[in-house]
């Protein structure tokens, strides 16, 4: 059965690009544009796996991961932060809020598909 991976980022590159690597390893792929977006996307999905950014538009990654944890529907989906932000504050606030992991851009596919593995065995 095909894991579903739910990647909320602002840049279309970087959604290309999960989209791309995800697919390659046989995951379905399915995307918002902002932590706002995301929310609304949720609404009607069950994913295995969430990878979000941080610094987005309208609604950013810490309050996305915190309004998915506060979701009994979805407050168990592993989230995996996405983000060019290496900062132990911001990746201590990202954990508090309720990531599962942290991953700095520019990422390796192999690895980002070996991460969402992990979290969502």
């Amino acid at each position: 059965m095909s894991r579903t991976i739910l990647t909320v980022d602002d840049s279309r590159t970087m959604r290309d690009m999960l989209r791309l690597a995800l697919s390659d390893a046989s995951f379905t792929v399915i995307q918002a544009v902002d932590g706002a977006h995301g929310l609304e996307v949720l609404e009607g999905a069950e994913p295995d796996v969430i990878i979000t950014d941080i610094n987005m538009p309208n609604l950013d990654g810490f309050g996305f991961i915190e309004r998915v944890r506060r979701s009994a529907r979805h407050a168990s989906v592993p989230i995996l932060v996405l983000t060019t932000e290496s900062d132990q504050d911001k990746k201590t606030r990202a954990r508090e809020a309720g990531a599962t992991g942290w991953i700095v851009k520019p990422f390796d596919p192999v690895k980002l598909v070996d991460a969402v593995r992990r979290v969502a065995a």
